[in-house]
């Protein structure tokens, strides 16, 4: 299905939206083709957990919004591959986000928050991901992404990362702490000053 996106105030980039059915996690994920992204050797492709409270409602606590948008630009710019993963606040849903923040804001980081409610630092999968890109006939990519879970998870359900270019650091007073907390605990790629 062919739809355009808002990529930019007044810069709209016209995409082809695709959906899957039978994906591992029996989930409602998208993936957005810009360009000729499919005809590339190696495409470029993020993959973007959803996160309402940044993509959609400008959350400066994470740096979901600023990522999703780095994205679509360079898409716009150059082709590429967005996947729109349902995991939102890394899978533990939209109200268990929402009482990990309460708990942020007495001290704890995101992953101790996460483990004070009792789910893990991380509960992503990537391998519904890793079936729509072989799906499309995907043989390599590029991944953007800071996420070196990913790349991991990506490469062991049969895609070959052929090389990263990492997001842009969005740092705000509001999320340094978040940050630093996904370089110490998931060794994500980020040089915070």
């Amino acid at each position: 299905m062919s739809v355009p996106l808002q990529v930019a105030d007044g810069e709209f980039a016209v995409t082809e939206i695709i959906t899957f059915d039978g994906l591992a996690d029996g989930r409602e994920h998208l993936l957005v083709v810009f360009g000729d992204a499919l005809s590339q050797a190696v495409p470029i492709v993020r993959l973007h957990s959803e996160c309402l409270t940044g993509d959609v409602l400008g959350s400066a606590r994470c740096d979901c919004g600023p990522q999703l948008r780095e994205a679509l630009l360079l898409m716009h710019e150059r082709g590429g591959i967005l996947l729109y993963l349902r995991q939102e606040g890394r899978d533990i849903g939209l109200y268990n986000k929402l009482d990990a923040y309460a708990l942020q804001d007495t001290g704890m980081d995101t992953f101790e928050a996460n483990r004070a409610l009792n789910f893990l630092d991380d509960q992503r999968t990537y391998s519904s991901a890793a079936q729509m890109l072989v799906a499309l006939g995907l043989k390599e990519i590029e991944i953007l992404s800071n996420n070196p879970e990913k790349i991991r998870q990506l490469r062991e359900n049969g895609v070959v990362v052929h090389s990263q270019r990492l997001t842009g650091v969005h740092v705000t007073d509001s999320n340094r702490k978040y940050l630093k907390a996904k370089v110490m605990h998931a060794g994500h790629s980020i040089e915070i000053d």
